[in-house]
């Protein structure tokens, strides 16, 4: 059906492999999502891969399971470093891949294809030294650990998020003042023993 969409599969430490070409991923996860014979209907995982050896292509890496079935597979879309590193997202099909579509760009570079708010996740959004997770990025930073501190005290977190996800960090201060006050002093709630019937 695809062609040579599908360039390879193999079976790894028992897990299923297809690896597909970049520019038909979306249409391909389409496919196993929605043929009732697949129905890989949850993203456990979608995260990139860049292996040691310079030559390799990075990875997208899509992690499905199909809850119906019961039945995982993981398909990957191989990037070449010499070309543009993007792939078109997944957002349309799992919702779930919003934040982690911008967990891979944010620490690897790569760029999803409109997505609705591509921007950095864990970085600040003015964050210079590049990208965290690749095998270039030295150790240490780019920058010595005294400018690193001056630009992340410079950046203004509130910023980078919307109203709703500044909302849930607000809602600690809704909850009743008894409990607000247990969860400062650390107290966590216990979790009440399992009564035992008495059969006789």
């Amino acid at each position: 059906m695809f062609g040579s969409s599908i360039e390879r599969a193999l079976v790894s430490c028992g897990q299923t492999i297809v690896y597909v070409d970049r520019h038909h991923a979306r249409e391909v996860l389409r496919w196993l999502r929605d043929t009732p014979d697949e129905d890989y209907d949850y993203l456990v995982d979608l995260t990139a891969v860049e292996y040691r050896d310079p030559e390799r292509p990075l990875e997208v890496v899509y992690q499905l399971r199909s809850l119906k079935r019961g039945a995982e597979l993981r398909v990957k879309a191989e990037l070449d470093k010499d070309q543009p590193l993007d792939v078109d997202s997944v957002v349309s099909l799992w919702r779930a891949a919003d934040w982690l579509e911008r967990e891979v760009y944010d620490m690897f570079g790569i760029s999803f294809r409109e997505h609705p708010d591509l921007r950095r996740l864990l970085m600040w959004e003015t964050y210079a030294e590049g990208f965290p997770l690749r095998k270039d990025f030295p150790l240490r930073g780019r920058f010595s650990r005294a400018e690193q501190v001056r630009q992340a005290l410079a950046a203004s977190p509130e910023s980078n998020y919307s109203m709703e996800e500044l909302s849930v960090a607000q809602a600690q201060y809704d909850l009743p003042p008894d409990m607000r006050e247990r969860l400062e002093r650390g107290e966590r709630g216990r979790v009440p023993e399992p009564k035992v019937q008495d059969d006789g």
